[in-house]
């Protein structure tokens, strides 16, 4: 797919009545309909110029397939001109693949499943480029949430159509179609650059997909299949009577309680495709095969559909790559930023006031430290916080890493300040810290340079992080070694099964997962909201802990091991 970026969303201009564009466009209505007398017209023919003027200011059209309602002329009067040029290609972009526009009060018909063969072609404010953008961004990662919670399909289905209505659906459905096409669109920006951005894109958008797709009636999904031109050929009745004991031997096997023979032949829609097309289904042996042809039913349909979904996908991401390495160069001021930011977006709570929301109000001061350390820190924390104490050092990267993480629990400057320096104290002096790192923290907290208030990292900002051979900082689950790593468990006192389980989660790179293991491991209970952010972890391990306590819970996993994680050599702490 040719995806021309000079045409996506290249302005953030208000709209507004152009003046010199707009007598042009007057002349060119005068030259296409004839001598038009300008000054005789009425009221409401100069409201719907105007109209059409701000609307042109709005929309890059190429071309036409449905009419901008306010600018809608009675057929045959002079501005009917205006259906064939002031249009949106978003709606072209489902109409051309012959889906019936719907509004008839069902919300599935706002949620078709799409191609995305053509880019939107029309600009747009960068405020809602950057929202929409978000807001399917909330869908994927909520999509990705119910998924390593263990929905079953029917529970997964439910909840990504709660997640479109919740984030993705409008007044319309055009306006609702057009949300999700140009929000597909920037998001293949934001995550076409890596092959792990693409791995993740690739998945979700397929998920999303295949749910869309299941939502939609079998009429429905046809007539889809059918305008993609897919190598699909429906069977006749006289070669289903053929194949219809093959078939129902296929069936039965799959199906606790035996499937008939009537009840096999209502189920009148059956396809043949080449069984290359499906592997999946034929790896589980859930179809028949013959003569290298795989015969579905209706309902198998959508592992076809979302097959030839992610093979085109991932070519369309390959080619945008190569498209944005090229324009990005040149928008380095303005979207490129943007745009490179949305795969590092962290959607939840900033933690930028130091309000604790989980557990006890009160500040956190320099004392607190050790015990908040041992009991509720994660992983990431924890590490840099005993490497810290080991070397009484820590690089710019850790420094802010864990600094702000403090600030994010309620460490106030001034206690901030004298932590900091006590624990350099051994290597630099009084001097040589107000020199080199005073500045520094003071600027975390909004106090020296612009005074920005500085927020402390999410999981996907230091998952994503490149940390040196010789630096501490990052996610220990992404960037340190399986020895490493297991070390650092087992020091938490997890049961080697535990461990073995979170390893797992590693190695399939869900980084996130295998740290909500392990606070489910050492809390000694589940984790029903995940893990996005170190502050979050945190103030959820002083809610569990606040409730073991009034409760007079036993000592869970991490009370037996503080004792071993405190006497540990600092020394020996890995690395």
């Amino acid at each position: 797919m040719s995806l021309l970026l000079e045409c996506f969303f290249q302005s953030d201009r208000i709209a507004g009545t152009p003046k010199k564009g707009g007598k042009r466009l007057v002349r060119r209505s005068e030259h296409v309909h004839g001598k038009r007398d300008r000054f005789h017209r009425t009221k409401a023919d100069r409201n719907r110029q105007k109209h059409r003027w701000t609307c042109a200011a709005i929309l890059r059209v190429t071309r036409g397939l449905v009419q901008c309602d306010t600018c809608r002329d009675p057929p045959g009067s002079p501005g009917d001109h205006w259906a064939g040029t002031m249009a949106f290609q978003v709606e072209g972009a489902y109409q051309g693949r012959g889906i019936a526009k719907k509004d008839s009060g069902n919300e599935t018909s706002k949620f078709l499943p799409c191609m995305y063969s053509d880019p939107p072609f029309e600009d747009i404010a960068l405020e809602e480029f950057e929202e929409l953008a978000i807001d399917r961004l909330r869908v994927l990662k909520g999509i990705e949430a119910a998924k390593l919670s263990g929905k079953r399909e029917n529970e997964l289905t439910d909840a990504v159509f709660t997640l479109l209505k919740q984030h993705m659906q409008e007044d319309t459905s055009e306006a609702t179609r057009r949300k999700d096409t140009i929000s597909h669109f920037v998001l293949r920006l934001a995550y076409c650059q890596t092959d792990e951005l693409r791995r993740w894109f690739i998945q979700h958008e397929c998920d999303l997909f295949r749910q869309k797709f299941r939502i939609i009636s079998e009429n429905e999904k046809v007539s889809f299949l059918e305008k993609c031109h897919l190598p699909c050929r429906r069977l006749r009745q006289d070669q289903f009577k053929a194949l219809e004991e093959k078939l129902l031997a296929v069936y039965r096997s799959q199906q606790s309680e035996k499937i008939t023979k009537e009840e096999l032949s209502k189920e009148s829609k059956f396809f043949q495709v080449p069984f290359e097309s499906v592997p999946e289904l034929v790896a589980m042996r859930k179809v028949y095969v013959k003569d290298g042809a795989v015969f579905l039913r209706a309902s198998q349909l959508t592992a076809l559909l979302v097959g030839h979904f992610r093979a085109q996908l991932s070519k369309c991401l390959i080619l945008t790559a190569r498209k944005w390495d090229e324009f990005s160069a040149g928008e380095q001021q303005r979207l490129a930023p943007l745009v490179e930011s949305l795969n590092k977006r962290y959607l939840g709570p900033d933690y930028d006031n130091g309000v604790r929301r989980g557990g006890s109000d009160s500040p956190v001061t320099i004392q607190d430290l050790p015990s908040l350390a041992a009991e509720s820190f994660p992983l990431c924390m924890s590490h840099l916080y005993h490497r810290l104490k080991a070397s009484h050092h820590l690089k710019y990267g850790g420094r802010m890493q864990l600094g702000l993480f403090l600030k994010g629990i309620g460490l106030n400057l001034q206690d901030a300040l004298a932590f900091w320096k006590a624990e350099f104290a051994p290597k630099c002096d009084g001097d040589q810290f107000e020199k080199k790192y005073a500045y520094n923290i003071r600027h975390n907290y909004g106090k020296e340079g612009n005074r920005r208030d500085y927020t402390p990292y999410s999981c996907m900002k230091i998952i994503t992080s490149t940390p040196g051979s010789d630096e501490h900082h990052g996610c220990p689950y992404r960037h340190k070694s399986e020895d490493d790593l297991r070390s650092m468990l087992q020091v938490l006192s997890l049961e080697s099964q535990r461990v073995d389980s979170i390893l797992e989660k590693v190695k399939n790179k869900h980084f996130q997962l295998a740290c909500q293991e392990t606070f489910e491991g050492v809390h000694g209970c589940a984790c029903m909201t995940g893990v996005n952010h170190p502050n979050q972890y945190f103030d959820e391990s002083r809610r569990v802990r606040s409730e073991q306590r009034r409760e007079g819970s036993p000592s869970t996993p991490v009370q037996q091991g503080d004792t071993a994680r405190v006497a540990l050599n600092p020394s020996t702490t890995p690395t």
